[in-house]
């Protein structure tokens, strides 16, 4: 008994001692700076402890569930040696329900209270139609009943039960209904719980410390479990105005712990990419196939700028200005300055309340020019304030050596769930090169484009795009900078007012025999019409085929004063069509070739 006793004693001191411990040694780290990357992001924790002089065991919570642990680095005080670095992931670790969790917990509760107050009326109501037919009989006594007593009884009967039917049918009803509610919010809940929400990581550290205090440490590490890509908007209200690029970015996270009021940046970088340089290696030649170099040749093909003039294209990048201090440069004098911020008059007291990083721009008038305006009140001057306006205005790009880095001045939220988040990083108003692209061999249809020029400085990246053209949408593109050149040519989407027909003329084309040798003559037509009412820019392309074998010839007869590509054997005109205008071009080849064999000529 005594050793019972004992044994039980010495558990309960070494679990109070070891809970002492872990409340002594484990504290929970602040998350403050975030920089993610196209895949991965850097993290950075600072947490603060009380250390006692000598060996140290210290357990900071609230880490990443996943990192790399070469990544990690721990800046200290000058009087704490870090001994030994161990990561884990805290399994037992209790975790705070979202507030999403929280209120479908909620809602859970009382649906089901009120399914307990339905399955109550439905088991009352079928105990009273038990009751009713258990007294429907008439014996002993009743035996006597008149007429009228009895047609009475059977009325009552009969409205009773269709009563207490009809209520017990509404009430399962809603019973039915109720149960399938709460499948409902149980398989939501399932969903929000798989969000990654509850897996947090730990750093355990062991330290020696020469002098006893409060030590303020700082973790930074590098994990998988986040990234950003790119997409865009493209705006163009009408073929006369400024194309407008807003740049925005989709980011997603599932590193374990929430990100709350941290200091956001999004870098174009990818981190942990192999440093090592290129070497040389055996060169060995071969034959190539001619026909599969011409393909990959023609693959490079790209849509040639509409002008040859690139100074008419300059870019324009709405950027805000800020102030460190606007009143202190407002007046010199005595007396209080009028403050007008976006178009309103604040009071001072209201004006410093006004977060400074939230400024766009601040414009200081003088007496003179303020009292034209304002009038006598604004004799002390006016200090007026415009505010940022959108996120973009919040946001500032680093143009460094290797990449590009947009930090977002607002303190930023991004729970764990694995859902994207868009934010706007910034948008651009470019001056562009409206003109329309067609290739009736391919599509018979007109493409308006947009070509760009000095594009470099938009820090593009490959990303979708969804174009609203004149105010609609119209659908989605793809913007690939590393596929471009001098211009980056946007298509903006269809134009079925500029009309392309293809047709090969067969009274102009004809079959020749000259000995063993076929000779024949192709000739197409092509026929564009503008039923616009604005002038029309269009670029038009076809091609004629090229020979890779000696015993197939092929001659350009006309080329319908095209500009010719012979490499690729394509041919380009640039038109421009007035309002209602209808334009034919004819271009022609001839194929010489065996006339025992057979090519596609189509």
């Amino acid at each position: 008994m005594n050793s019972k006793i004992l044994l039980l004693v010495t558990t309960l001191f070494l679990n109070s001692f070891i809970k002492a411990a872990d409340v002594k040694n484990s504290v929970q780290s602040n998350l403050k700076t975030v920089t993610v990357y196209r895949s991965g992001a850097e993290l950075i924790h600072t947490v603060g402890s009380f250390l006692r002089q000598g060996n140290n065991e210290l357990i900071i919570e609230g880490i990443s569930n996943q990192l790399d642990v070469n990544s990690i680095q721990i800046n200290c005080p000058g009087t704490v040696t870090i001994l030994s670095v161990e990561f884990s992931n805290n399994y037992l670790g209790t975790s705070e329900a979202s507030p999403r969790i929280q209120f479908l917990h909620d809602s859970l509760d009382q649906i089901q209270k009120e399914l307990d107050r339905i399955n109550v009326s439905i088991t009352t109501t079928t105990d009273l139609l038990e009751v009713l037919k258990a007294n429907r009989d008439i014996k002993g006594s009743q035996t006597g009943l008149s007429v009228a007593e009895l047609i009475k009884l059977m009325d009552y009967y009969k409205n009773k039960s269709i009563e207490l039917q009809n209520e017990l049918s509404g009430q399962r009803e809603k019973q039915k209904k109720i149960h399938v509610l709460i499948g409902r919010i149980k398989s939501q809940i399932t969903e929000e719980e798989k969000k990654n929400t509850k897996i947090a990581g730990r750093i355990h550290l062991q330290l020696s410390v020469a002098v006893a205090g409060k030590a303020e440490f700082t973790i930074s590490y590098i994990t998988q479990n986040a990234f950003w890509t790119p997409f865009y908007d493209i705006r163009v209200e009408d073929i006369k105005s400024p194309l407008k690029v807003i740049y925005k970015a989709k980011l997603v996270q599932t590193t374990g712990i929430d990100w709350k009021q941290v200091k956001l940046a999004l870098s174009t970088s990818v981190p942990n990419q192999w440093g090592s340089a290129p070497l040389l290696r055996s060169w060995f030649l071969s034959y190539i196939n001619p026909v599969t170099a011409m393909e990959r040749g023609l693959a490079r093909n790209r849509i040639q700028s509409f002008s040859d003039d690139k100074s008419a294209l300059q870019e324009v990048v709405v950027v805000g200005y800020g102030t460190s201090n606007p009143v202190s440069s407002s007046n010199s004098k005595e007396g209080k300055p009028l403050y007008v911020v976006n178009g309103a008059i604040m009071s001072e007291e209201e004006f410093g309340k006004i977060s400074p990083a939230s400024i766009s721009k601040t414009e200081v008038l003088a007496e003179s020019a303020a009292a034209a305006t304002y009038g006598s009140r604004a004799r002390n001057g006016v200090v007026i304030v415009t505010l940022k306006d959108g996120l973009e205005d919040y946001v500032s790009v680093t143009d460094n050596e290797l990449n590009v880095t947009f930090d977002i001045d607002l303190p930023y939220d991004v729970p764990t769930n694995g859902k994207e988040q868009t934010a706007t990083l910034k948008e651009y108003s470019i001056e562009a090169l409206y003109k329309y692209y067609s290739v009736p061999k391919l599509d018979k249809d007109a493409y308006l484009l947009a070509e760009v020029a000095d594009w470099e400085k938009l820090n593009l990246l490959p990303g979708e795009a969804n174009i609203i053209f004149e105010g609609t949408y119209v659908g989605k593109s793809f913007i690939d900078p590393n596929s471009t050149s001098d211009t980056l040519n946007l298509t903006l989407g269809r134009d079925k007012r500029v009309v392309v027909k293809r047709e090969k003329l067969t009274d102009y084309s004809s079959v020749k025999f000259l000995g063993s040798n076929k000779l024949q003559k192709i000739t197409y037509e092509l026929t564009v019409k503008n039923n616009k009412k604005d002038i029309v820019k269009l670029m038009l392309k076809d091609q004629y085929p090229l020979s890779t074998n000696k015993e197939i010839e092929v001659e350009l007869l006309d080329n319908g004063n095209a500009s010719v590509n012979t490499d690729l054997g394509v041919l380009t005109w640039k038109l421009e069509l007035q309002p209602g205008e209808s334009r034919k071009i004819r271009f022609a080849y001839t194929v010489k070739y065996p006339k025992e064999k057979i090519l596609n000529l189509n």
